[in-house]
């Protein structure tokens, strides 16, 4: 048997050989009779003698030209065999690798969406974050402002209201005619806490209407005023009561709204990366796809071509 080794490239056998070793075969045999007759009869006729040598010399090399076709169509059909078997591989695996690739891309693309729409999210909850932040800052500030201002009257009138309570309890002496009484009338005018009877009172006092002859130690107008200063010092406890609760909210609002500014600026940044790794991923892919296609066409077409050659040289090697 001969090896089977398919590194040499099968060549066609000489269609002269193969005639020769048809047409010289009877002329041989013709020859060898002929030599063997002469043989017996005539020793002596070397001009045939050198015939039949050429036609023995000849013989040899077609048969030895036999011998090489032979080998050189082994050969041919052991790359035939090997070469068809890994081209079959190779389209098999192919053919599994084509669809493969076709899912993980549209997974991917679908992945890639995802991420792109998670992005967008991310980026829309951080914005309504942030614009919840300025608009409680806003509120925040004027809520300041204004119970600065609250405060800062409260604690004018109530101060006033204490300083004339004291001079009023130690006689008046002049109260009515100092500022502190003018800003204690404007306040009684303007006060709702008090009922009509007890501003219309209060107010003519202060304006001096009843005269110097108010005797402190009936108490009636320091009731009043002492009355008026604690709803005064009450309102502004419980204003301030509501800023410092207006102050923690708007703090543990700030801190939660700074977590969610930083937990979707992270979701950002992850999904940016996500988005820019899945479009380089995908356009490898695709570019696997596009070359594994064309590889698999391409051997499905050598195979065909091979299996074509192959049928061919056997059906002329059998003839």
């Amino acid at each position: 048997p001969i090896p089977c080794n398919c590194s040499e490239e099968p060549h066609l056998v000489s269609t002269f050989a193969r005639a020769m070793a048809v047409v010289l075969r009877p002329l041989v045999l013709a020859a060898m009779v002929v030599v063997a007759q002469a043989a017996v009869t005539q020793h002596e006729m070397n001009p045939i003698r050198k015939v039949v040598t050429m036609l023995q010399a000849m013989q040899k090399k077609v048969e030895a030209e036999g011998v090489k076709e032979k080998e050189l169509y082994d050969k041919f059909m052991c790359y035939c065999k090997s070469g068809g078997g890994d081209l079959s591989a190779s389209i098999s695996a192919g053919e599994a690798k084509v669809p493969a690739l076709g899912s993980t891309i549209e997974a991917s693309e679908e992945k890639l969406a995802q991420s792109k729409e998670d992005q967008k999210q991310a980026q829309a909850d951080r914005s309504a974050a942030k614009d919840a932040m300025a608009e409680a800052t806003a509120i925040r500030e004027k809520e300041a402002a204004s119970y600065a201002a609250y405060k800062a009257e409260s604690d004018t009138n109530i101060a006033a209201i204490a300083k004339a309570v004291v001079a009023l309890e130690k006689g008046m002496a002049g109260f009515l005619q100092t500022s502190s009484a003018r800003v204690l009338q404007q306040l009684a005018q303007s006060n709702q806490d008090l009922d009509e009877v007890e501003r219309q009172e209060l107010v003519s006092f202060l304006s001096g209407s009843q005269g110097e002859g108010y005797a402190p130690s009936s108490g009636e107008i320091t009731g009043i005023l002492k009355e008026m200063g604690d709803t005064m010092a009450k309102n502004l406890a419980d204003a301030t009561a509501e800023e410092e609760a207006a102050i923690k909210n708007y703090e543990a609002l700030m801190a939660a709204k700074t977590k969610e500014v930083a937990a979707t600026t992270a979701t950002i940044e992850a999904k940016t990366a996500q988005i820019g790794e899945l479009g380089v991923r995908i356009v490898e892919l695709k570019d696997d796809l596009s070359k594994t296609q064309t590889s698999l066409a391409e051997d499905q077409e050598f195979l065909k071509e091979l299996e074509k050659s192959c049928s061919t040289k056997t059906a002329e090697w059998e003839e």
